[in-house]
């Protein structure tokens, strides 16, 4: 009989911990037959863990794994990855905006074959401002980085087991798990929900963290940043080319004297700004290949409970 791991990442979500555990147990959990919930305490300070731990003594299937500290939730994903022992093994938010009956129709989906399943928004109940920019940053993905994101944007998956090694595998940095699954290209099927907007919390997904991601997944996955700067420096190369011969030829024709200081420095504020912009792009890529080259883990482990070995010495 086959198995399923639900990776539970937990950022300050002690408001919502029971909430959803009951969520699943009174809908999915008696269905799913053998399963196992990942809960990874990803560094935070209220009495996540604690919580995590109640739900455990509760249901024997449960495990919590604490980091070292806040490492983000993509090294969190991929903690709970390499401790979940299920054939497969599903992303679940804490937030309680997904509908816990989407893991059935997910499982179902790896059942017939399909080794990643992604649950994709159809609709969203979240405000105009929210819908704009998360729309916009899907579309950007799909067209630039990676044209397998669905443009509705995705909140979880289930991939097969084989998927979770190809992902320890990668052990990659200041990346986007989501386009690292879609990069390894195998079997995949979209199941359409839902969105629901937060009703209890506070997201702590802040906009430093929504424009690191959008860096991590342009610069890890494509060219195109290296691609615009090229672009840009050409064609202003060519437009500098074209302005000076067009004014070295009505100086000789209809004599124009060069005159234009303040235009003059306009332009090489403009270029000394852009070019700098360029500079920090190249600096965002020597940062991530120095990062990657120190050979750091992406996540420190502090403690596990509720592992098969614990298990079995509570036994003994």
């Amino acid at each position: 009989m086959s198995r399923i791991s639900i990776v539970v990442p937990v950022y300050y979500n002690s408001d919502t911990l029971m909430l959803l555990y009951e969520d699943m147990k009174s809908k999915i959990l008696s269905e799913l037959g053998d399963y196992e919930i990942v809960f990874v305490d990803d560094g935070s300070l209220d009495n996540s863990w604690e919580i995590m731990n109640e739900i455990r003594e509760m249901d024997e299937n449960v495990k919590c794994v604490k980091l070292s500290r806040n490492f983000g939730e993509h090294a969190a994903l991929l903690a709970g990855l390499s401790e979940c022992t299920g054939d497969c093994a599903v992303t679940k938010q804490a937030d309680l905006q997904e509908d816990s009956e989407i893991i059935l129709r997910m499982y179902d989906s790896w059942k017939k074959g399909n080794k990643v399943v992604l649950a994709v928004r159809s609709e969203r109940d979240e405000n105009a401002v929210k819908k704009f920019f998360a729309s916009l940053y899907y579309k950007i993905i799909h067209r630039l980085v990676q044209d397998k994101m669905p443009e509705g944007g995705c909140d979880c998956y289930l991939i097969d087991r084989q998927v979770i090694k190809v992902l320890e595998l990668l052990d990659e940095k200041n990346s986007s798990l989501t386009l690292q699954v879609l990069w390894a290209g195998f079997q995949t099927e979209h199941i359409y929900f839902h969105r629901r907007d937060r009703e209890i919390g506070k997201s702590r997904w802040t906009l430093a963290k929504k424009v690191k991601l959008a860096m991590d997944s342009m610069m890890s996955f494509s060219y195109f940043p290296i691609r615009f700067m090229s672009t840009v420096g050409v064609l202003f190369a060519v437009f500098a080319l074209i302005m000076a011969v067009e004014v070295i030829v009505e100086k000789f024709t209809v004599g124009t004297p060069i005159l234009g200081w303040a235009s003059l420095m306009c332009i090489v504020l403009f270029g000394f700004g852009l070019l700098m912009l360029m500079m920090g792009i190249l600096g965002e890529y020597v940062w991530r290949a120095l990062d990657a080259s120190r050979n750091r883990p992406p996540f420190l482990i502090d403690e596990v409970k509720g592992s098969a070995k614990e298990q079995n010495e509570q036994k003994q």
